[in-house]
C-alpha cells in the first residue's frame, strides 16, 4: 500500500468512527424511548437492561456502517479539496479513480463484513432481544402500595395499608380482604405489618401484628368466624413479580431472525407448495374438461351442476394455499435480498461521496452532515418502498436493488463530470441554449 492509499485512508477513520457512532446513538435514543414504559417500574437490574440495549445494538450497527461510510467519504474528500491536496495528487499524475480507489477496496472490504456480521450474528441477537422483550413485558410491575389506597396486584387479593414507610417494608392500619374463595369472604385487620419477598421472589410474606380475622359466609346465613391474633404470617402467592427467562429455543423465530439458509429453505418448501397446488389445479381442470365431455349438461343438468360446484371447490382450497405459499416465499425473498443490499450500500456511498465531497468541498461537519441526511434518507425511502412492494406482490423482491442502483448513477455520474475539468454543467447548458435560439432565428 503506497503512502498516499495509507493516507487517504487515515483521514477516513476518524468521521467514520464519528457518523457511525451518532447514528447509533440517535437509534439508541429512539430505541429506549420506544421500550422505557416496558422497563420503568419493573424492578428490573441494571444487567438485564445492559444485556438488552446490547443485543440491539446489532442492528444499529448494520445500519449505522453504510451512513458512517458515507459521511467519512464526504468529510475526507472534501477537506483534501479545501486544502488543495486533491488538485496536488492530479497536478502529479493520479486520476480521481486511483484517488478514490483506497476508500472503494475498504468499503469493499466493510460490505463483505457487515454481510457477515448480518447473516451470521444480527439473526441470534434479534431472536434473544425478542424473547428478552417478551420476558420483561410479561414480568409485573414491582410491588408498590400507596397509603390510604386499596391494591389490587396480588391475584385474589386486596390491600389497604393507611401507613407505609418510605422503604415499602413497614405498614399501619393493615386491612386484607381475601377473595380467592367464592364461598367464603376473609378479611384480616392488623395494627401493623411488615412485607417480605420470598428469596424466589414467588411469594409476598406478610408478617402481621395485633390484629384479627373476620370469615363470612357467602351462601349461609350466621356462618361466621371471628379470630384474633397477636402475631401472624400471612402467605400470598406473587407469581409475575420476578423476571422468569424463557427458553430460547422454544420461541419461534421471524424472517428477521434467520440466516439465509434458513430463509432459503423456507423459500424452497414454499415453492414446492406451489408447483403442488399448480399441480392439483391442472388435474382438476382436466378431469372435469373430460367429464364435460363424456356427460351432456342439457341431459345431466344436475350432475353437471354438482361437478361444477366440486371444481369451484377444487379450485378455490387450490389457490388460496397457492397465494398463502407464495405470499410466504416472497416474505422471506424480500428479507434474503435486503441482506445483501443493505451492505454493499457501503461501496455505494463510497461512489457518491468521493465526488460529491470534491465538488462540494464539504470538508465541514455541518456540510457532510446534510448531504449524508440526505443521501441517507433518500436511499432509505428507496428501499423501504421497495420493500413494501415486493411485499404486497406488486413488483419482484429484485426491486430493491433500485436504491443501490440508483445512488450507483448518481455517483458514477458525479464521478465522470468531476473527474473532467473541462466539463461544466453551465456551460453545456448556454451551448445547448445558444443552439436553440439559432435554429429558432433560421
Amino acid at each position: 500500500m503506497t503512502i498516499v492509499a495509507r493516507y487517504i485512508i487515515r483521514t477516513h477513520i476518524p468521521p467514520f468512527v464519528f457518523g457511525a457512532s451518532v447514528v447509533m446513538f440517535l437509534f439508541l435514543m429512539q430505541f429506549l424511548l420506544r421500550v422505557l414504559d416496558e422497563l420503568v417500574g419493573k424492578g428490573i437490574g441494571a444487567l438485564v437492561i445492559a444485556q438488552l440495549i446490547v443485543l440491539n445494538l446489532a442492528w444499529m450497527v448494520v445500519l449505522a456502517v453504510p451512513i458512517g461510510v458515507l459521511f467519512s467519504t464526504l468529510m475526507a474528500f472534501g477537506k483534501l479539496a479545501q486544502t488543495h491536496e486533491v488538485t496536488a495528487l492530479k497536478a502529479s499524475g493520479m486520476s480521481l479513480l486511483q484517488m478514490m480507489l483506497p476508500a472503494i477496496v475498504t468499503g469493499a472490504a466493510l460490505t463483505a463484513v457487515v454481510f457477515w456480521f448480518n447473516d451470521a450474528v444480527l439473526p441470534d441477537a434479534n431472536h434473544r432481544a425478542k424473547t428478552l422483550l417478551m420476558d420483561i413485558q410479561r414480568k409485573k410491575p414491582t410491588l408498590a402500595l400507596q397509603p390510604g389506597q386499596f391494591s389490587s396486584q396480588l391475584e385474589g387479593y386486596t390491600i389497604l395499608a393507611r401507613w407505609i414507610d418510605s422503604s415499602q417494608t413497614a405498614m399501619r392500619g393493615l386491612t386484607i380482604y381475601d377473595r380467592r374463595d367464592n364461598a367464603r369472604m376473609t378479611i384480616v385487620n392488623a395494627d401493623s405489618g411488615h412485607l417480605a419477598f420470598s428469596p424466589s421472589y414467588r411469594y409476598v410474606l406478610l408478617h402481621l401484628y395485633r390484629g384479627d380475622v373476620h370469615q363470612y359466609g357467602r351462601q349461609r346465613r350466621g356462618d361466621y368466624r371471628y379470630i384474633r391474633f397477636e402475631q401472624q404470617q400471612v402467605i400470598i402467592p406473587a407469581y409475575g413479580f420476578l423476571l422468569e427467562r424463557s427458553n430460547e429455543s422454544t420461541v419461534m423465530r421471524g424472517d428477521r431472525e434467520m440466516h439465509i439458509r434458513d430463509m432459503e429453505e423456507i423459500v424452497h418448501a414454499a415453492r414446492q407448495q406451489q408447483q403442488i397446488q399448480r399441480t392439483i389445479i391442472d388435474r382438476a381442470i382436466e378431469a372435469y374438461l373430460t367429464d364435460l365431455l363424456k356427460v351432456s349438461p342439457s341431459s345431466h343438468h344436475q350432475a353437471w351442476l354438482e361437478r361444477t360446484a366440486l371444481l369451484a371447490s377444487q379450485l378455490g382450497s387450490a389457490s388460496y394455499q397457492y397465494d398463502d405459499a407464495d405470499q410466504r416465499a416472497r416474505q422471506y425473498e424480500v428479507e434474503i435480498v435486503k441482506k445483501y443490499v443493505i451492505p454493499v450500500a457501503c461501496v455505494v456511498f463510497v461512489l457518491v461521496g468521493c465526488p460529491l465531497g470534491i465538488r462540494t468541498r464539504g470538508g465541514s461537519f455541518g456540510m457532510s452532515a446534510l448531504i449524508s441526511l440526505f443521501f441517507y434518507i433518500l436511499y432509505w425511502a428507496c428501499l423501504i418502498g421497495g420493500e413494501k412492494l415486493a411485499d404486497r406482490q406488486v413488483l419482484p423482491p429484485e426491486i430493491l436493488w433500485s436504491a443501490n442502483i440508483l445512488l450507483a448513477a448518481i455517483g458514477i455520474a458525479l464521478l465522470v463530470t468531476t473527474s473532467n475539468e473541462s466539463f461544466r454543467l453551465r456551460s453545456a447548458v448556454a451551448r445547448v441554449l445558444g443552439w436553440c435560439r439559432q435554429r429558432i432565428s433560421r
